[in-house]
């Protein structure tokens, strides 16, 4: 499954349940009502963690640091996350960058019975422990892990980059990054070198192209639905993924949903035929239940089938308010319905309101 477009049972190895237990232990809500409290994945954000982290079965563990497997370990090279406003993409973005930069986020062979993950172990002072399943794949810690945050601009990386810097002022993963004027500081394991440039979060914007193409471990490219030839940012995302590449890193991709005129990145991700890419879009246009008792889709300009189209597109994030998403939506709509459609209905939608002709999409995508 490369394209999922609902949340689905995990009967597969995956580093997911470390990531979720790491996560809640380490990360904290980065603003809300629920600010401070352990930040835990909901239904929709587990299946999405677990599905990026799933392990390769029967593949072998090649206890040899110049051999490690590291992108090869996994079934996805990179995931991409489609999803409306403020349903929690940039803190699942941020919490997932916190377990790459200072988690166990690389395969380390698989478990016996007694094996258990030890935070005090991996240079972490919490006192956390995981104990594995037997059978269950392993984790460990990059030993130097270089990660950068991109966006289109200073406001864009954001999403990102605040709610990790909050996640590091608030919970105990501050015992392990430090935030300094331009970047994050992460401590390194014990025994590993504290080399120059690595163990480290960068946030990357069109303004400081020239660092895209170094060798990196991780990515998160923020609203690739707004990258394009035409804005010259199609190409530094190419060129960070080929940075990914030299140190076999992986990488995430988060953004609304596309105007498909625009050719963006997010669409040639979603489109491109590599099968090691995981992409999840809950579309309402391929859901049956959104469609009227003659089949046709659901009308965004009518309340009654908004609110139906934002409970849908919005399911598995308890902390946004419907109504508050209907007031915004509602007012948009007089100055951009397409877009008000595609931040918060989470629809491809072309510019000026023009839909796709019906079925078109959900024909492409049965084709796959």
């Amino acid at each position: 499954m490369t394209h999922a477009t609902e949340v689905a049972s995990i009967d597969f190895p995956t580093l997911g349940d470390l990531a979720d237990g790491w996560i809640s232990q380490h990360c904290r809500v980065p603003d809300g009502m629920a600010l401070g409290a352990p930040f835990k994945l909901s239904d929709w954000q587990f299946f999405f963690v677990a599905n990026h982290y799933r392990v390769r079965e029967g593949i072998k563990f090649i206890d040899d640091p110049m051999r490690i497997l590291r992108s090869q370990a996994f079934v996805y090279r990179r995931s991409q996350m489609v999803a409306p406003q403020k349903t929690g993409k940039g803190p699942l973005a941020a919490a997932i960058t916190a377990f790459e930069g200072a988690g166990p986020a690389l395969f380390a062979g698989w478990a016996a019975s007694g094996d258990t993950y030890r935070c005090d172990d991996h240079g972490c002072p919490c006192g956390w422990e995981y104990e594995y399943l037997p059978g269950e794949p392993m984790g460990m810690r990059w030993p130097t892990p270089k990660i950068q945050l991109m966006a289109a601009s200073e406001d864009q990386v954001e999403n990102t980059y605040g709610p990790l810097k909050n996640m590091v002022a608030m919970g105990p993963i501050g015992e392990l990054m430090h935030v300094h004027e331009s970047s994050i500081k992460i401590d390194p394991i014990p025994g590993a070198p504290d080399g120059a440039g690595m163990n480290r979060i960068t946030p990357v914007t069109s303004s400081g192209l020239s660092r895209l193409g170094q060798p990196i471990t991780f990515a998160v490219q923020d609203e690739t639905g707004t990258y394009t030839k035409s804005n010259k940012l199609e190409k530094p995302a190419n060129d960070q993924r080929r940075g990914l590449a030299g140190m076999s890193g992986r990488a995430i991709e988060t953004t609304n949903a596309w105007d498909p005129t625009m050719d963006s990145v997010a669409q040639q991700t979603w489109d491109s035929p590599a099968r090691d890419i995981f992409r999840f879009y809950r579309n309402p246009d391929l859901e049956p239940s959104m469609r009227d008792a003659d089949g046709n889709r659901l009308s965004y300009l009518r309340k009654e089938h908004r609110r139906k189209i934002h409970a849908y597109a919005y399911a598995g994030s308890p902390w946004v308010d419907l109504d508050a998403i209907e007031a915004e939506a509602s007012e948009l709509l007089h100055r951009d319905p397409a877009q008000a459609e595609r931040f918060f209905g989470n629809r491809l939608v072309q510019g000026m309101g023009a839909w796709l002709t019906d079925g078109l999409w959900a024909n492409a995508y049965a084709r796959r």
